[in-house]
């Protein structure tokens, strides 16, 4: 997916209305007040590269756009979700996959940017207890509802 192609999703999820019912869409899944797409998915030293530039891109471009964003660790979020707190999504989901997040407000919406690579979050193993490798990603999330 070229730049180009990920500020397009991004702007589709910033305007789209949210569904009433979990399911997947043509760009990720929504829910109830969110909506996450993969904006990048890759393993492998070439994919690293890519994914570090990718996201060093989007990020300056939605600076530019909507302002300094907010730079937030999930490490708690994670925690509390461990301890077995009921977190909505999709800061649940997230606080999986990322140790922190990008993240912008504007027009009673948030939007998130994360990224993700071979450690998996914060560099924990992964949920099959393995060494925790996981694809890079790029994931955005739009949402109504605040960070927890």
């Amino acid at each position: 997916m070229t730049t180009a192609q990920q500020l397009a999703v991004i702007e589709l999820l910033r305007v789209r209305a949210f569904p009433a019912e979990r399911g997947p869409t043509e760009v990720g899944s929504s829910g109830p007040g969110y909506h996450l797409a993969d904006l990048f998915r890759g393993d492998g030293a070439a994919d690293a590269d890519q994914h570090g530039a990718e996201h060093t891109a989007l990020t300056g471009i939605l600076t530019a756009r909507f302002g300094e964003p907010y730079y937030i660790s999930l490490w708690s979020v994670r925690t509390r979700v461990g301890e077995g707190e009921e977190i909505p999504d999709p800061w649940c989901e997230l606080s999986d996959a990322f140790a922190y997040l990008h993240l912008w407000r504007w027009e009673g919406r948030w939007l998130a940017l994360g990224a993700a690579g071979e450690e998996g979050a914060a560099g924990e193993a992964g949920a099959d207890g393995g060494a925790g490798e996981r694809p890079f990603r790029i994931v955005v999330a739009v949402t109504e509802t605040d960070p927890p």
